[in-house]
């Protein structure tokens, strides 16, 4: 007698047959996309592929040509990008887009407008997980370190408590110890909360240690998916290899 398959957890995110174009320039195609619930999804590939076009439909700062787009099984693809956080995605943007000219309190100050539950308080999980940002709240973002201010990009995410975080390419640019505490504390909250994670990665040694499941991308097109321990070398080579 087989044995009974182990239920998968219930998808948070689905996309289905995802078109985008800039002008006559199609960028996705046909696009399939899950992230599990209480997963960590990376999206990889090389430079120019549609990674960060991927994200930015999915928030809604980039239109979609056709296809659908669903969180938790509503359809979410023609909703505004502040109607999707307020669902419940926080979004960590590539280069960090801190406000460079706010003290590190106010930059967190602004994304309690997106909070469900009306908070008006920072939640002090926030300063916990990234003591540095309690050290440094009064000093201006633009005053910190890129590994600083990532953490602060991490923490204004943080703060609506979210149900799925996309964090795309998060380690650009930062020192290697930043970058092990940012993964540190990527793992705690998907392993203590059961946080939902699509993580846009080009270091493959960062996405093996935090990734679950892997997508990886080419021309537009989802080329292969899969867990993250049985991603082939011969992928690796094919799509990631500089």
């Amino acid at each position: 007698m087989e044995a009974p398959e182990q239920a998968q957890e219930p998808n948070m995110l689905t996309i289905t047959q995802l078109n985008q174009s800039y002008g006559q320039s199609r960028t996705l195609w046909d696009l399939d996309f899950t992230a599990r619930e209480g997963t960590i999804t990376c999206v990889m590939g090389r430079n120019g592929v549609g990674k960060t076009t991927l994200v930015k439909c999915i928030l809604g700062l980039e239109s979609i040509g056709s296809g659908e787009i669903r969180l938790n099984g509503k359809a979410i693809h023609g909703l505004q990008t502040e109607n999707r956080v307020r669902l419940g995605i926080g979004y960590v943007p590539q280069g960090r887009e801190i406000f460079s000219s706010l003290s590190v309190e106010e930059n967190l100050t602004i994304a309690l407008g997106a909070r469900r539950d009306k908070l008006k308080k920072i939640p002090s999980r926030i300063y916990e997980l990234f003591p540095v940002l309690r050290e440094m709240r009064n000093r201006r973002g633009g005053d910190l370190s890129g590994g600083q201010q990532q953490q602060l990009a991490i923490g204004r995410a943080l703060v609506i408590e979210p149900d799925l975080l996309i964090l795309d390419e998060p380690n650009e640019g930062i020192q290697p110890n930043i970058v092990q505490q940012i993964g540190n504390v990527l793992l705690q909250l998907n392993k203590d909360e059961k946080l939902t994670i699509i993580l846009v990665e080009q270091k493959l040694a960062f996405a093996r240690r935090l990734g679950q499941l892997y997508y990886l991308m080419d021309k537009g097109r989802c080329v292969a998916e899969g867990e993250m321990n049985s991603l082939p070398d011969d992928l690796i080579k094919k799509y990631l290899a500089v």
